[in-house]
C-alpha cells in the first residue's frame, strides 16, 4: 500500500513539474488545452454523424418492414435485379444464370454446377418480393464442355455484420462507445478478477468506437503496416542531392525533429531516443530497408522495439530545381490507439509532429536556421567530395 502511494505521489509530482515548468510550462498547458478542445469538437462531430446514421438506419428498417407487409408487389425488373444482386454474393458462376421475373415469380435458367443448384434456388426464394421460383436450371457435374462455367470461379462472398468489419458505421461506433463506457463503470464497481477484465473490455470498446480502429491496432498488436498512418508532403527550395544527403544522415534529425532527443548509428542499425508523454523517453532501434541516392529512403523498427514503426520518404525534383519531400509513416504506438490518444492529449501526436518537423526542415535548409522548443538551431551546408 505504501509503495502504491509512493508511486502515485511520484507520478503526480512528475506531472506537476512537467506542466508547471517555469520555462516551458505555459506552452505545454496551452497544448493540452488545444488538444482537449479539439478532442471535444471531434466527439461532437462524431455524435452528430452517429445520430444521423441511426436515423437513416431506422428509416431503412421501417421502409423494409412496410414493403414486406404491403400487398403491392415490386415491378418485375426490380425483382430481377434483386435476385441477380443476391446471387452475385453467393453463386460462383453468376454470368451463366439467367433470371427472369413474371408477376412476382422468378424463372431461373442456364447451366450451373450441381453443388451450386440448391444455394441458387434458396437464395432466389429468399429475395424480398419473390412469391415463387421456377427451377429451369441445367445442372451439370462436369463443366468441361460449357464455356460459361470455365475458368476459376468467383469466390463465395457473404455479407459480414458491421461489428466484424474493419471500419464501423457511425451508429455502431456510438453504440460501442456508450456500451463500453457503461461496461467500464460497471467493472470498476466489481471486485476480484471481474474488475480489471470488465474495465479493460469496456475501455477497448469505448476506444474502438471513438477511433474506429480495429482491435489489433487498438491493443498495439501486429505490424506497423496495420497500425496508424501519417502522410505529409512539402516543397523545399534546395537541390535534391542536398536534401537527400541531409536526411540520409540520421544524426541530423534532432536538429529539426522536436521530439527526437538523440540518434546514434552503428553499422546498419540506428538507436533512437524520442520524447514521450509527460516528459518520458522512448527508445527503439530501426534499420534501413531501402536507400536509393537522391530518390528515396525506407526504414523499419526492429521486431523487439518498444514502438513498431515503418517509414518511407521520397525526394522529387521540381521544375524550378526545388525538392518535393513526401513522407509516409506507419506505426503502432505503445498500448495501441489508447497510447496514441494519450500521446495526442499530451502534445506528442506523431501526425502533428510530422507536420511541424517538416516545416522546421524547410526553414533549416532554406534559411540556415530554425527553432525548437529548447533552442535555436543553425545549419550550414558543407561541400562533399563524393
Amino acid at each position: 500500500m505504501k509503495l502504491k502511494t509512493l508511486l502515485v505521489s511520484m507520478g503526480l509530482g512528475a506531472g506537476l513539474m512537467y506542466f508547471f515548468d517555469p520555462q516551458h510550462g505555459d506552452r505545454r498547458r496551452a497544448l493540452v488545452r488545444d488538444k482537449v478542445d479539439r478532442f471535444v469538437n471531434s466527439i461532437d462531430e462524431s455524435m452528430d454523424k452517429a445520430l444521423e446514421d441511426t436515423r437513416n438506419r431506422a428509416r431503412g428498417v421501417l421502409s423494409e418492414m412496410t414493403a414486406k407487409l404491403s400487398d403491392q408487389g415490386a415491378p418485375d425488373w426490380i425483382l430481377e435485379e434483386r435476385v441477380r444482386s443476391n446471387l452475385g454474393r453467393l453463386a460462383r458462376h453468376t454470368r451463366a444464370v439467367t433470371v427472369t421475373a413474371d408477376g412476382g415469380r422468378i424463372y431461373l435458367s442456364g447451366p450451373v454446377l450441381r453443388e451450386d443448384e440448391d444455394d441458387i434456388v434458396k437464395t432466389a426464394m429468399r429475395t424480398r418480393g419473390v412469391y415463387g421460383v421456377e427451377n429451369q436450371l441445367q445442372v451439370v457435374d462436369n463443366p468441361q464442355d460449357i464455356p460459361a462455367l470455365q475458368g476459376e470461379p468467383s469466390p463465395r462472398r457473404q455479407a459480414r455484420p458491421d461489428w466484424q468489419q474493419r471500419n464501423w458505421s457511425p451508429a455502431t461506433r456510438l453504440l460501442s462507445s456508450v456500451g463500453g463506457s457503461l461496461l467500464t463503470l460497471y467493472g470498476l464497481t466489481r471486485r476480484g478478477v471481474a474488475k480489471p477484465v470488465l474495465s479493460t473490455a469496456g475501455l477497448v470498446l469505448t476506444t474502438r468506437g471513438l477511433t474506429n480502429l480495429d482491435t489489433r491496432t487498438l491493443l498495439g498488436l501486429g505490424s506497423a503496416e496495420n497500425g496508424i498512418r501519417a502522410n505529409k508532403a512539402i516543397n523545399i527550395s534546395a537541390p535534391v542531392d542536398e536534401v537527400y544527403r541531409f536526411w540520409r544522415n540520421f544524426e541530423n534529425f534532432p536538429l529539426f525533429m522536436n521530439h527526437v532527443k538523440e540518434i546514434s548509428v552503428r553499422d546498419d542499425v540506428s538507436t533512437w531516443k524520442v520524447a514521450g508523454p509527460a516528459g518520458s523517453t522512448v527508445e527503439f532501434q530501426s534499420r534501413l530497408t531501402q536507400d536509393i541516392p537522391n530518390d528515396s529512403i525506407a526504414w523499419e523498427t526492429l521486431p523487439d522495439s518498444q514502438v513498431q514503426s515503418a517509414g518511407f520518404v521520397r525526394f522529387d525534383e521540381n521544375r524550378d530545381g526545388s525538392t518535393r519531400v513526401t513522407v509516409q509513416m506507419d506505426y503502432v504506438p505503445p498500448a495501441g490507439a489508447v497510447g496514441h490518444a494519450v500521446a495526442q492529449l499530451f502534445g506528442v501526436d506523431p501526425r502533428q509532429a510530422m507536420h511541424e518537423d517538416l516545416l522546421r526542415l524547410k526553414s533549416l535548409l532554406e534559411e540556415g536556421k530554425t527553432s525548437t522548443d529548447e533552442r535555436t538551431v543553425e545549419y550550414t551546408e558543407t561541400s562533399s567530395d563524393d
